[in-house]
């Protein structure tokens, strides 16, 4: 006979505990707790000689065998292609780009059988979302369907290579009475499904929204489930779409795919470097060009600066691109270390593009910005700028620097300003290499 026990579980959450509480001791969330009984069958474990332990030396290596998308960006991310019974999860926020996506990336795979599994629009309007991109393969199968049952039964019946569920958070379960959406929905619904995945060798993609805080919308252990899981980042107003990786167990987690967002989709940019710089105005006070590692792919951006007197008693510090508490440093350096007197002076730092980058070696080229600006002194047009600045005023090494001075020399900025220690016993074809070990040396050699 089963056996019966009362846990305590939070909806916010999804944690279980064997006591109730006004508030839930891991999210902090009150009155989330509900309960619930947990009955337990006793059966005979049956052990078989499949899956006993055995020496890593007995292992078989097989090579994995990957599927191409036939998308150069979204390949790169994930190492090569889709891997055959791996999961994905793609997340972003609303309108971002991520069925348009996944519609392109299952057009270019006509050899395969896809499923698109949609719980938030009707097949006429992913037609019409198909018409406007352009896209071309038809038999892509459409279902609306969000049971979790049905689906699973479909799986059984098409055997289909690829699916995708758009999205996890409309899938529901009728064994489990919660709403669909709800942290025990999108937890179960996702762990069957990934499990089914294992078993019948299907790729299977779940695309989910993101909260306000940037996380995935669900219990956190969703993102341990699944084999990959991919953000796809960009404001609306943006050109550019960022796929980024933040686990993938086939490949790098360290990739970046770039896109432009386009009349006919997500369009994949080979060289984003010449598209973040096609319409830079080269001397002009407050520009300066630097060099970012996305992924092992190097980057050219631009970097604006303006300070200008303050026309308030508290003066202005905006930054985007950077965050806000690294902008404050770097003119806390400045002020101390060189001398700008910038107490009164209105601050705006900007990335063009709209990209976020969290990298300190910008600093240098942030620094040079700043001063740029606050001289009212433009910077040569053909240089470029590599390095972390420290709190006492030095400049420090960074990695990859011979990938970022052969990419800054390929687009013609032979000027390059690196940091002193970087610069030891390095040499690259058309690029004059400046070492540098303080902001005060740097200013010397610049203005």
């Amino acid at each position: 006979m089963a056996k019966e026990k009362i846990v305590y579980y939070c909806t916010e959450c999804g944690t279980t505990h064997p006591r109730w509480s006004g508030k839930c001791p891991d999210c902090g969330a009150w009155n989330s707790m509900e309960e619930r009984k947990v009955s337990k069958k006793s059966q005979k474990i049956k052990i078989t000689n499949k899956n006993q332990p055995r020496p890593l030396k007995d292992s078989q290596h097989k090579k994995i065998k990957r599927i191409t998308t036939y998308n150069q960006e979204f390949d790169r991310v994930l190492g090569g292609g889709f891997v055959r019974g791996s999961v994905l999860l793609l997340g972003g926020e609303p309108g971002v780009g991520k069925s348009t996506l996944m519609l392109q990336v299952m057009d270019k795979i006509t050899d395969k059988k896809c499923i698109y599994f949609s719980g938030e629009e009707s097949e006429e309007q992913i037609r019409m979302r198909a018409q406007r991109v352009g896209i071309q393969n038809g038999e892509i199968l459409l279902s609306c369907e969000n049971s979790l049952e049905k689906i699973m039964h479909y799986m059984d019946k098409m055997n289909p290579d690829i699916i995708v569920v758009d999205s996890i958070q409309t899938i529901y379960s009728e064994q489990i009475n919660n709403i669909p959406g709800s942290i025990t929905q999108v937890k179960e619904c996702s762990g069957q499904l990934t499990r089914k995945a294992k078993e019948v060798g299907c790729i299977t993609v779940f695309v989910g929204h993101i909260t306000k805080s940037g996380n995935i919308a669900g219990p956190k252990v969703m993102e341990h489930l699944v084999d990959s899981v991919l953000y796809l980042e960009g404001g609306e107003n943006d050109l550019y779409r960022v796929l980024r990786s933040i686990k993938n167990r086939f490949g790098s987690t360290n990739e970046v795919g770039i896109f432009s967002m386009e009349e006919k989709g997500l369009k994949s940019v080979k060289n984003p470097s010449s598209f973040f710089l096609s319409e830079r105005k080269a001397e002009v006070p407050g520009t300066a060009i630097a060099v970012s590692m996305e992924g092992t792919r190097p980057l050219l951006i631009e970097i604006q600066a303006l300070v200008t007197n303050s026309s308030y008693g508290n003066p202005q510090r905006t930054a985007h691109g950077i965050g806000y508490k690294r902008l404050a440093m770097l003119v806390a350096v400045l002020e101390k270390r060189a001398g700008y007197q910038m107490g009164t002076q209105d601050i705006f730092v900007n990335i063009v593009g709209g990209m976020k980058i969290d990298e300190t070696a910008l600093n240098l080229s942030l620094v040079a910005a700043m001063a740029s600006s606050f001289r009212d002194v433009s910077l040569p047009a053909d240089s470029a700028f590599i390095g972390e600045v420290g709190l006492v005023g030095e400049v420090r090494s960074v990695p990859f620097i011979k990938q970022r001075v052969q990419e800054a020399a390929k687009f013609g900025y032979e000027n390059i300003f690196i940091p002193g220690r970087n610069a030891d016993n390095l040499n690259v074809n058309n690029a004059n290499i400046t070492g540098v070990h303080s902001i005060e040396h740097f200013f010397s050699l610049v203005f």
